[in-house]
């Protein structure tokens, strides 16, 4: 009876909801289970990744997985969701965004999910922003979280997967450009598809940008921009890192639905003071048992920038961490 009650007010929420653009990020999201910060969390996700990952099942971790041959399998036009995490990238948020305006898709439905938290006011600004726009297949869903669950990247993606009523969700991040025809020619690679896990073949990237950078210059006001694509380079991935990295994991509806995003390694739905490194990316496709398919999809550019959000700002660290990401190339 409740459950009812509650897919009634979802259904209804949502229709009311896209009839008023401004009020997208109001959408109604599944709430799950959290863990209050504590000073054992870093430590117990390094055991899990050095010890207990590698002798445990993964079924003590998760719900089932639905069979294959159990899953739906997309034939025409179908619901693709994509989610983003952001906490003081609104200028790299706003090429995201743009590019959903610039290139909206055809060929699916388009919700486009982004957690982010009310104190970072450029981002809620070109939140505010895009909330106003209204494009054909395309809705907002742009939902505030606390600092603490924003920080532990796997408390939103668990939300999202268990609230999704997508046929596909793609866990992306807020650097990543979805730019002509790339949801087009998702929407063709995925038709008939059950699998549980898929990835874009390749991308194109800039060189590791500084902060001053003009590509990144963007953030004094909120506007529909987009980039120019000489500026970006094949990515030729080294085989051995040939995965569904963390801004690239396409999941099945129905298997983000099942088991969500590492639910029940509490590790990664603890809160966090500061942005952490998203080890469970790793540990979900540890708990799927696959790394996923490489799929041809157009258009997938990527910013790659130097500063990183999980180190306090001029911080000793982050000075040495953003000098090795500028001898990369």
């Amino acid at each position: 009876m409740l459950s009812s009650i509650g897919s009634n007010i979802k259904q209804y929420g949502i229709l009311f909801l896209e009839q008023i653009p401004f009020l997208a990020y109001l959408f109604i999201m599944i709430e799950t289970k959290t863990f209050s910060p504590n000073g054992f969390n870093s430590f117990a996700i390094q055991a899990y990744r050095l010890v207990f990952g590698r002798i445990l099942p993964q079924s003590l971790f998760r719900d089932k997985i639905p069979a294959e041959v159990d899953r739906k399998a997309v034939k025409g036009k179908f619901d693709l969701e994509i989610v983003s995490h952001c906490w003081g990238y609104a200028n790299m948020l706003t090429y995201q965004l743009s590019s959903f305006v610039n290139y909206p898709p055809t060929k699916l439905n388009l919700t486009v999910t982004v957690f982010y938290a009310e104190e970072d006011t450029k981002t809620k600004a070109t939140l505010d922003f895009f909330s106003q726009i209204t494009m054909p297949n395309i809705t907002w869903n742009f939902h505030p979280l606390s600092k603490g669950k924003l920080f532990r990247r796997g408390i939103g993606r668990n939300m999202a997967a268990r609230s999704t009523e997508a046929d596909w969700i793609w866990f992306t991040d807020c650097d990543i450009i979805f730019y002509e025809n790339c949801l087009d020619s998702l929407a063709d690679s995925l038709q008939g598809e059950k699998g549980s896990l898929f990835f874009p073949k390749e991308e194109k990237i800039t060189e590791m940008l500084k902060d001053d950078d003009p590509l990144l210059s963007n953030d004094a006001q909120p506007q529909v921009i987009d980039i120019e694509t000489e500026n970006f380079s094949l990515y030729e991935r080294d085989k051995s890192r040939d995965k569904a990295r963390g801004a690239f994991q396409i999941v099945h509806g129905d298997v983000a639905r099942a088991i969500g995003y590492c639910e029940k390694l509490s590790i990664f739905q603890t809160e966090s003071d500061r942005w952490r490194k998203t080890y469970e990316d790793t540990a979900f496709r540890w708990l799927l048992g696959t790394d996923g398919e490489p799929k041809h999809i157009d258009g997938v550019f990527h910013i790659h920038h130097v500063t990183k959000g999980r180190y306090k700002e001029n911080s000793q660290l982050s000075k040495v961490r953003s000098n090795i990401r500028l001898s990369q190339k």
